[in-house]
């Protein structure tokens, strides 16, 4: 890229007043709010538990960054959106980054964090799970009566000969298909793999292990497994009702499910034919493949509209209504989507750029833990706020990119943020909030 070394740029004047800039205002930020993540991750002790658990194999005497300082780095730096490494090469000269990861000296360069990244094994992917699980029981003050866990998978789009590449059909690209597992707004399992498999791949042993942890913490919890029509394998269901796991899975549509559900699609039309609005009529059937153990109850949600026909089906295991399970349970995984997003979007999580396996891995892991300190931030502080149902981007923007001077001493470090910050009250609110959690 050309570089320009005018120093003074002109711009239009205004009442023939001549407008210039240039960089030499000297220490000023435009991340001045980040101490209210550090601040929650102090609270939660998120990023050090995860050095920690990962173990650091450096010589320390030869080490000017801890592992525990190299992460905030890296997550606090996505948190602020900035996805590439080689923003840190002046990202580390900010002094509001520098006072987040608790140093008054110049952070890591895209090199030492690029180091960081590719040591990443089999063993931190582990770990960084361990301490999202850790998190998940801590956020409980109770044990919970009922508890849904959602697992769905999405696409990372590759442009590059990383490890493990594939043209998958369906999105019609080289990529991974990650798998998550939430449950409501925790993020529990942030797992990539290959697109060459099945999307339930793995999700069978990931429940299993999730089901016996949540057990050996409180052992009356009734669980939920949730999931589309990619996850309807009858091996899974077969193993939710030996271990008393209940689950309300989609069913993806086949002729014979279409002759079984015809009396209450032609009752859906009819309806629709009389009072031209969209009618939907539920009832359940017993449906079993010819490749599963037994049959199991089946929710038709028969719909008709001036579109045409829109039959779903759902299979479950759960006692309660049809209409209630599909609307109230089976519907709401859609905001499982949005937490998916969140994390593909706003935190990069679909940045694998790495040619080798793990440091793509630990580069989604990253993303969850930045997507943990924002949800951290919203149980914390952001309740009964404008904030409180907000994504991680518009948080972002209106807590965290502020601008500010930064004055700093051998006794003190000040921030003067702008006067002219629209969100004044709420940032005191939520520093306030988070003093006296």
């Amino acid at each position: 890229m050309t570089k320009c070394y005018q120093s003074l740029l002109p711009f239009p004047s205004v009442k023939r007043r001549k407008i210039e800039a240039n960089f030499s205002g000297g220490d000023i930020t435009s991340n001045g709010g980040i101490g209210l993540l550090a601040q929650v991750d102090k609270d939660m002790g998120l990023l050090r538990s995860v050095a920690r658990a990962m173990g650091d194999p450096r010589r320390r005497a030869s080490c000017d960054h801890s592992q525990e300082e190299l992460l905030k780095q890296r997550v606090y730096g996505l948190a602020l959106g900035y996805e590439d490494l080689n923003d840190h090469d002046e990202l580390r000269h900010d002094l509001a980054m520098q006072t987040a990861t608790s140093r008054v000296e110049t952070l890591a360069s895209p090199a030492t964090l690029c180091r960081l990244e590719q040591r990443s094994d089999r063993h931190s992917a582990w770990a960084i799970h361990k301490v999202l699980f850790e998190q998940f029981i801590t956020a409980h003050k109770r044990p919970p009566k009922r508890l849904i866990l959602d697992f769905d998978a999405t696409d990372t789009p590759l442009h590059g000969d990383q490890e493990g590449k594939f043209f998958h059909g369906y999105y019609d690209h080289y990529c991974y298909l990650p798998l998550y597992v939430f449950c409501g707004r925790h993020l529990l399992v942030s797992y990539l793999r290959s697109s060459k498999i099945d999307p339930a791949k793995h999700s069978w042993a990931i429940l299993s292990l999730l089901v016996k942890a949540l057990r050996r913490h409180w052992p009356k919890v009734e669980i939920i497994f949730r999931g589309d029509s990619g996850f309807c394998r009858w091996k899974l269901l077969r193993w939710c009702d030996r271990h008393d796991v209940r689950y309300i899975v989609g069913l993806a549509k086949n002729k014979r499910l279409k002759r079984k559900s015809q009396l209450w699609m032609e009752l859906a039309e009819s309806q629709h034919l009389l009072t031209g609005k969209k009618q939907r009529v539920f009832a359940t059937i017993t449906y079993g493949a010819r490749s599963w153990d037994r049959a199991r109850r089946v929710i038709v949600k028969a719909e008709h509209s001036s579109h045409g026909a829109n039959p779903r089906y759902v299979v479950t295991n759960l006692p309660q209504g049809d209409q209630y399970l599909y609307d109230k349970l089976y519907c709401a995984r859609g905001d499982m989507e949005n937490r998916i997003k969140d994390q593909q979007m706003d935190l990069f999580a679909g940045r694998a750029s790495s040619h080798r396996w793990w440091p793509n891995q630990f580069r989604q892991l990253l993303s969850g833990l930045a997507y943990t300190l924002f949800e951290g931030l919203r149980a914390r502080a952001l309740q009964n706020t404008a904030l409180a149902k907000a994504s991680p981007n518009r948080i972002r923007l209106t807590l965290l990119k502020i601008g500010a001077v930064i004055i700093r001493n051998t006794r003190r470090i000040r921030f003067l943020m702008s006067s002219a910050c629209p969100h004044q009250e709420l940032f005191r609110t939520v520093a306030f909030r988070l003093n006296s959690s």
